[in-house]
């Protein structure tokens, strides 16, 4: 079964089961998942559908866009197409890279935030006047937190994803977790600390949410 949206056919997914009530969900590319029960008709789903037309136009075009998004390469703040050629580099020419596979991709990206990221921690903390012990650093991908911070361990963990911004979100990051030595909490004082190394920290971390 499919679903015309704006001259566009997208597949309808139906699922059957000991249901009450008759569910839409979008998911990724803009399949149309129904779940509903056994009495339920497709004739009925079809005009459920389309009751419902506002709702799907709208979150199918989010998802599209979610698409596009994950297809694309996000390096220092800027987004690029990948291509896939032979070749034995990695090349940047007008918002694309040019690249031999993704897994060579991957490993150099990799290599580029181990790099990126000690250089600036070692940038920020050498003009950090405050005293505290050159912390250890970790990178791994974190779903809920850009940074932490472990006075126990004296270890700073930062999120592999700040690579996806421009530098200016990732030097934040530091500037917040090395403040938590000094203030292990949000109060007034541990951001007059963050705001003196990071005088623009509200404007970074609003644009980190979008």
């Amino acid at each position: 079964m499919n679903y015309v949206v704006n001259g566009r056919e997208y597949p309808v997914v139906i699922e059957r089961k000991n249901n009450k009530n008759t569910y839409i969900r979008i998911k990724q590319g803009g399949t149309i998942f129904v779940t509903t029960n056994y009495f339920v008709s497709n004739f009925q789903i079809k005009k459920l559908l389309d009751q419902n037309q506002d709702y799907i136009q709208k979150n199918i075009l989010h998802s599209l866009e979610q698409q596009e998004k994950e297809q694309q390469f996000y390096f220092l703040g800027t987004a690029y197409e990948i291509i896939t050629i032979d070749t034995k580099d990695i090349e940047f020419i007008d918002h694309r890279i040019y690249v031999k596979n993704m897994e060579y991709l991957n490993k150099w990206l990799q290599k580029q935030i181990k790099v990126i990221f000690k250089q600036h921690l070692d940038q920020i903390y050498s003009i950090f006047e405050e005293n505290i012990p050159y912390p250890k650093l970790r990178i791994r991908k974190m779903k809920t937190r850009w940074g932490v911070c472990n006075k126990k361990t004296m270890t700073v963990t930062l999120n592999s994803e700040l690579i996806r911004f421009d530098l200016t979100k990732l030097d934040y990051v530091i500037v917040h977790e090395l403040s938590h030595f000094i203030h292990f909490n949000h109060s007034a004082s541990f951001w007059n600390l963050v705001s003196k190394y990071c005088p623009d920290y509200k404007k970074i971390r609003n644009d980190m949410k979008k």
